[in-house]
C-alpha cells in the first residue's frame, strides 16, 4: 500500500488543518478497528516527516496518535515498540499499533508531558531558566542509555543488520530516490545566485575559516558506499533509532525522560543510533524555524577556484552544546572504549558516524525547496551538511570535530 494519503495529510496540516483532520478521520475509520468521532492534527515545527495530534472516540475517550511519513520507503514494517521496553528503555507504550507501510500509526492514551524539543526551545528563547536542571536530567538519561547499550551489545551479521528499519533514515534516503529527487540537476536559489547542484557538488568548501576535505558529491558517494548495511558485520545494540528531542518527553513530576514514537527501533549500529540526537538536538534549529533564524543570520559567500568560501554567524545555543557534550562524553566515549576492549571497534567509525550525520541536514528536508527554505537557509543547510560529513583539514576545526576530539 502506498503512503500517499498520509503524505498528503502531513503537508496539509500546516496550511489546511480542517481538510487534514477530515482526511485523517476517514483514513482512520477505514483502516483501523476504532470508531473515531473527532481528529485534531497538531502541526509542530518538529514534525518534519510526521503527523501527530489527538483523537476522540465515539465513547468520548481522548487519545494521542503519531505516525512517521517516509516516501519511497524500502523498509515496509515499523514500530517495534516492545523491543525497547524489553531492553529497559523508559518508553511510552501504545494501546494500538499499525505497522504496515502506508498505515503505520501508533495510538496512545492521552498524556500531557512536554517534549524535550519544546523544553530546550523554551530555554533557548528565555521562556524557562532551569537549564542546569535539564542538563543534569539529560546526563542521567545518557548514563542510563549507555548501560542499555552495554547490556544489549552484540556482534551482528550484515545480513540481519540490512533489514533494520533505521537504514531508512540514512542509506535508503540516499539510494531510494530522495537524493535524486531533491538535488540531481536541480537549480538551487542561493543568496544572490542561482546555481545547479551538479556543479556545486564538485566544489570544495571553506566555512568560517575551516577547510573541509570533501565536496558534496564526494560525501554522497562515500555515504552511499560506507553506510551500505549489506557490506559488513557490525557491533550492534537495541536502540530507538530516531531519538531526537521531538521523540523524547520530559516528565516534570518524576524529573526523567521518556522515549516515544519507536518507528525505527530495533537492533542496529550504535553509531547510527546516536546520529539523529547528535544532529537534530544540537545543530538543526534552522531546519525547524527557518524564517526566524534567517532574520538574525549573517551569511556571506563567494566561489573562488572551484571552492565555496563562506562565513556565517550561526552558533548553537549553549544548552544545545551541553547536550552534545553529554552524548559524546557519557555514551560515545564509553562505547568506543568498550568496543576497543572487545576488538570490535570499526576502523572507520568516525568517518561512518560523520557520513550518517551528513544525511541529516542533507536529506531530512529538501534544501532546494524554495517554498520551505529561503536562499540564506538553503546555503546554511548545505554548509552544515559539509560540516557534519567532511573532515576538517588543518589546525582549525569545526565545532563537531573539536568536541569529538575532546573525548578521544
Amino acid at each position: 500500500m502506498s503512503d500517499r494519503i498520509l503524505q498528503q495529510i502531513q503537508s496539509l496540516q500546516f496550511k489546511d488543518q480542517e481538510t487534514a483532520n477530515k482526511l485523517l478521520k476517514e483514513f482512520l475509520n477505514t483502516n483501523l478497528p476504532l470508531k473515531i468521532k473527532e481528529v485534531k492534527v497538531r502541526p509542530l515545527a518538529v514534525s518534519l516527516n510526521s503527523i501527530n495530534g489527538f483523537l476522540t472516540t465515539e465513547d468520548e475517550e481522548k487519545l494521542f496518535f503519531k505516525t512517521h511519513i517516509e516516501p519511497q520507503s524500502i523498509i515496509h514494517e515499523y514500530y517495534n515498540s516492545s523491543i525497547l521496553a524489553e531492553a529497559g528503555y523508559p518508553v511510552i507504550q501504545p494501546i494500538y499499533s499499525s505497522t504496515e507501510w502506508g498505515k503505520q500509526l501508533l495510538i496512545y492514551r492521552f498524556f500531557d508531558s512536554p517534549s524535550l524539543f519544546n523544553v530546550v526551545r523554551d530555554l533557548e528563547v528565555g521562556n524557562r531558566n532551569d537549564g542546569e536542571k535539564i542538563i543534569s536530567i539529560q546526563r542521567k538519561a545518557d548514563q542510563d542509555l549507555w548501560q542499555i547499550y552495554l547490556q544489549t551489545l552484540e556482534f551482528l551479521e550484515a545480513e540481519k543488520h540490512t533489514s533494520a528499519p533505521v537504514h531508512q533514515l540514512f542509506y535508503h534516503r540516499l539510494t531510494g530516490g530522495r537524493f535524486h529527487n531533491f538535488y540531481k540537476g536541480i537549480n538551487l536559489l542561493l543568496p544572490e545566485m542561482e546555481i545547479n547542484f551538479d556543479g556545486l557538488s564538485e566544489m570544495k568548501w571553506i566555512i568560517n575559516g575551516v577547510k573541509y576535505q570533501h565536496t558534496l558529491g564526494e560525501l554522497v558517494e562515500l555515504a552511499t558506499d560506507n553506510l551500505n548495511p549489506s557490506k559488513n558485520s557490525i557491533p550492534s545494540i537495541i536502540g530507538h533509532g530516531d531519538a531526537h528531542n521531538g521523540n523524547v518527553f520530559y516528565d516534570e513530576e518524576k524529573e526523567n525522560l521518556i522515549y516515544f514514537d519507536p518507528a525505527f527501533a530495533g537492533r542496529h549500529s550504535p553509531f547510527l543510533d546516536l546520529t539523529k540526537p547528535l544532529f537534530h538536538n544540537v545543530f538543526a534549529i534552522w531546519m525547524y524555524y527557518p524564517e526566524e533564524i534567517s532574520r538574525n543570520l549573517s551569511i556571506k559567500w563567494e566561489i573562488k577556484n572551484d571552492t565555496v568560501i563562506l562565513e556565517h554567524d550561526f552558533i548553537p545555543h549553549q544548552v544545545r552544546i551541553e547536550i552534545l557534550r553529554s552524548k559524546l562524553e557519557l555514551v560515545l566515549k564509553p562505547l568506543l572504549s568498550e568496543l576497543q576492549t572487545r576488538n570490535w571497534l570499526p576502523e572507520r567509525w568516525r568517518e561512518d558516524l560523520k557520513l550518517a550525520l551528513f544525511c541529516c541536514p542533507f536529506l531530512t528536508m529538501n534544501l532546494s525547496d524554495r517554498k520551505k527554505f529561503n536562499p540564506q537557509i538553503s546555503l546554511l543547510g548545505l554548509a552544515t551538511s559539509v560540516c557534519m560529513g567532511s573532515s576538517s583539514v588543518g589546525k582549525e576545526k569545526s565545532l563537531l570535530d573539536s568536541e569529538i576530539d575532546k573525548i578521544l
